[in-house]
């Protein structure tokens, strides 16, 4: 008897027509939206995201900002100072489900719709509808006239339907962290003041209709009269569309050998420092996308935009906001990390509000190493920085367990350690557990297995688990869902007896390096019995370990001069003062 259930995701088809003023920083909008229910359930009712309410005096992301024990030094109380013309807002005035009108509610920054009738399993509807809105001053993420200029950041701009899993509706107010979204097909129309270049998600579909660096050199531009042009955008198979228009972007484009063209949008304006940066970051992007199509998977689409914009740095479907007056190495490092969410969201679309470590901390692995290769750093641990990032939140009492929900954390420092940091090493620390190769190739098989999916923490557990043998749901379980953190230290040597000792409630298998008194030296490698198996080593494997017992002793060849735990650095050994250990 099959007592588990199939995988399923719902899918959409939007297809917009946006007019903008952009003199007004207002745009109105109509939507036609066909929702596709896979599920095996009966949906009465559908949500929708308006997330430029949140760009409100008294919003929950306002009050939150205000009451946090240390806010995001972008927002703070900028919100609860924003005045009428200023703000940002989505208002719905019309919605029907299959041509006859809906009742729905504005809550904040979602919108709640009663059906008319429950779409069934399987069935699929057309929602239709219009809606006003306003751009907000540029806060977090999106928005008008940010600090560099940038005229529109339009991310999170459009009314966006929730996504419905496994673990039903996710309704999250906005609170300016992560997001989640359903698989579908963009088509998206925008009328915009013809000095404006227009870069983002998706395909032109009327090159010799806009011009601005898009059109065939070889065939006549048709440009319309007028004040405005329309950019027609296709997106296949993503799950958000964001775009960003100023009237002083230069936009260059990187044409790859594998037939994947790089976008490039930087105002003209910018120091001359900068321009020169911009230029240089284009072949190393190049690289980026070289690096992860290689050491995660073939990025699917054919083309993706590095864009000037936003208030720091952003992912986005086939695209990124960063901002651009930095030093090269800052501006390339936002880029690696952005780009490198392409692979870890964008394509292996997690649930960031719930699983953010997922997101953050695996782009951030990847990254890392991309990094190190591409510029050469030689760095013999890349992620040391999240090392000691974890091991400082854990002195002070700050962390939090992973499973949180990404709005919940108590403070800033605690959400962003755990989902870079921890994240980060919860690959990282794979290498130790596993082996670099085995989590190299399970990375693979990961994406292999789940792009274009929502995967949860247990699928790259499995993927993991498939590819190296070894079991891993102690890891998976004490790492994210416990505050149990690694201590080991080494107890006692007596001659060619060690005895090692656990300290710390979390459970590990343990790589020795014995020094002998003649001066040799030997690795041994202690798998914990949980994991049924030890990682491919040349190290001498000797018993495993059950975790209840707090020590652990065995005899060396030889008599021992010194002992030491983990030489890789690799384990996230909270204290590493006793693990080494020196025969006096």
């Amino acid at each position: 008897m099959n007592f588990g259930s199939p995988y399923w995701q719902q899918h959409v088809d939007y297809t917009m027509d946006i007019d903008v003023d952009a003199n007004n920083y207002q745009y109105k909008g109509k939507q036609k939206l066909v929702y596709t229910n896979n599920s095996p359930d009966e949906l009465n009712k559908v949500f929708y995201h308006l997330y430029f309410n949140a760009f409100q005096p008294g919003s929950q992301m306002d009050v939150r900002s205000l009451n946090i024990k240390d806010p995001d030094r972008r927002v703070k109380d900028r919100i609860s100072k924003l005045m009428p013309n200023e703000i940002g807002y989505i208002k719905v005035s019309t919605l029907k489900q299959n041509g006859a009108a809906v009742n729905f509610n504005t809550v904040g920054t979602i919108l709640e719709v009663t059906l008319n009738t429950p779409i069934k399993s399987g069935e699929s509807v057309t929602f239709d509808m219009v809606f006003d809105a306003q751009v907000p001053i540029q806060v977090r993420r999106s928005g008008r006239n940010s600090k560099e200029n940038v005229a529109l950041s339009m991310a999170q701009w459009y009314p966006k339907m929730a996504e419905y899993d496994f673990e039903g509706w996710h309704t999250p107010p906005y609170i300016a962290r992560e997001f989640h979204g359903v698989w579908g097909n963009f088509d998206v129309t925008l009328h915009i003041d013809k000095n404006y270049v227009v870069g983002g998600t998706g395909y032109v579909q009327n090159p010799q209709e806009v011009g601005h660096g898009y059109e065939d050199a070889s065939k006549e531009l048709k440009l319309p009269k007028g004040d405005k042009l329309t950019w027609h955008f296709k997106a296949p198979r993503v799950h958000d569309f964001m775009w960003a228009a100023d009237p002083a972007y230069i936009h260059d484009i990187l044409k790859m050998e594998n037939g994947i063209d790089l976008h490039f949008y930087y105002k003209k304006t910018l120091e001359e420092k900068y321009l020169k940066n911009w230029k240089d970051l284009q072949p190393k992007t190049a690289e980026l996308m070289t690096y992860f199509s290689e050491h995660v998977g073939e990025y699917p689409y054919k083309q993706y935009s590095v864009i000037q914009g936003g208030d720091g740095g952003m992912e986005y479907a086939m695209s990124t906001l960063i901002t651009g007056q930095r030093k090269f190495g800052s501006l390339f490092g936002v880029t690696a990390h952005e780009m490198a969410h392409t692979w870890f969201q964008f394509l292996l679309a997690t649930n960031e509000s719930l699983h953010p470590w997922m997101d953050e901390g695996f782009t951030s692995y990847i990254s890392n190493k991309a990094e190190n290769e591409i510029l050469k750093e030689n760095k013999e641990n890349p992620h040391a920085g999240s090392y000691r990032g974890y091991r400082a939140i854990v002195s002070r009492g700050f962390e939090e367990s992973l499973s949180t929900h990404a709005d919940r954390y108590d403070t800033n420092w605690g959400y962003g350690t755990a989902s870079y940091s921890k994240g980060n090493i919860f690959l990282a620390q794979l290498e130790y557990i596993i082996g670099a190769e085995n989590t190299a190739k399970g990375i693979k098989k990961y994406f292999t297995d789940f792009s274009f999916k929502h995967p949860t923490p247990n699928d790259v557990k499995r993927s993991m688990e498939k590819v190296s043998g070894i079991h891993l749901d102690w890891y998976l379980n004490e790492w994210t869902q416990t505050l149990h953190t690694i201590d080991y230290g080494i107890k006692s040597v007596e001659g060619n007896e060690i005895t090692l000792e656990r300290i710390g409630q979390m459970p590990m298998p343990i790589d020795v390096e014995v020094t002998y008194t003649d001066g040799t030296k030997q690795n041994y490698n202690i798998p914990l019995r949980m994991m049924r198996g030890a990682k491919p080593t040349s190290a001498t494997v000797i018993e495993d370990w059950g975790w209840a017992y707090p020590t652990y002793s065995f005899s060396a060849a030889k008599t021992v001069q010194s002992v030491a735990i983990d030489k890789s650095k690799l384990m996230a050994d909270i204290n590493d003062e006793n693990n080494v250990f020196e025969v006096k």
